[in-house]
């Protein structure tokens, strides 16, 4: 697949000249506008020291729950047994476009921990990763009903992806200096 060029709207965001923290906040609502999702999230991670937080999240409505962690925090060791997408996302696995949470393979996730934790119905689990680490999950999601992600905004998302990989690292970075 050739890399899909992205919408202007976030192009002119990832081209602007500010802050990482107001360039994230800028991208989510517009990749949200972009998959006409409900939710999206950044959850940045720190390889080193295997350290995470939920640093963005936009909602579209406030019947939405928001996810947002204010302090990095180490994933519990559970977490890789009962969560194989983000144990897909720590071995520096492709992103992973679910359509619907209810029929997706289970060993491609855990319904019952997407439900009791997130409780979308479909979603992306875009990995940011760099030299075989992982150093973030972008993540917009849909609640209530399934999603069939089309294969131009799986290359968006892809190439957003990519995009967005230094910065991420950058803002990982500068957190613990």
């Amino acid at each position: 697949m050739t890399q899909q060029e992205l919408p202007s709207a976030l192009n002119n965001i990832l081209e602007s000249s500010q802050t990482l923290d107001t360039l994230f906040s800028a991208l989510l609502p517009t990749v949200g506008d972009f998959l006409q999702s409900d939710r999206c999230f950044l959850y940045l991670h720190n390889p080193q020291n295997n350290l995470g937080r939920v640093a963005f999240c936009w909602i579209r409505t406030p019947d939405v729950p928001t996810v947002y962690n204010e302090d990095w925090a180490a994933q519990p060791p559970s977490v890789i047994d009962e969560d194989p997408m983000f144990s897909a996302a720590l071995r520096a696995e492709s992103s992973i476009f679910v359509e619907d949470v209810e029929t997706a393979d289970p060993k491609v996730l855990n319904r019952e921990f997407e439900q009791k934790n997130f409780g979308h119905r479909a979603l992306i689990h875009a990995h940011i990763r760099q030299d075989g680490q992982l150093w973030g999950i972008l993540q917009p999601c849909i609640f209530g009903h399934p999603r069939i992600w089309t294969e131009y905004e799986r290359g968006v998302i892809n190439n957003l992806v990519e995009k967005i990989t230094p910065l991420t690292v950058s803002y990982v970075k500068s957190a613990f200096d």
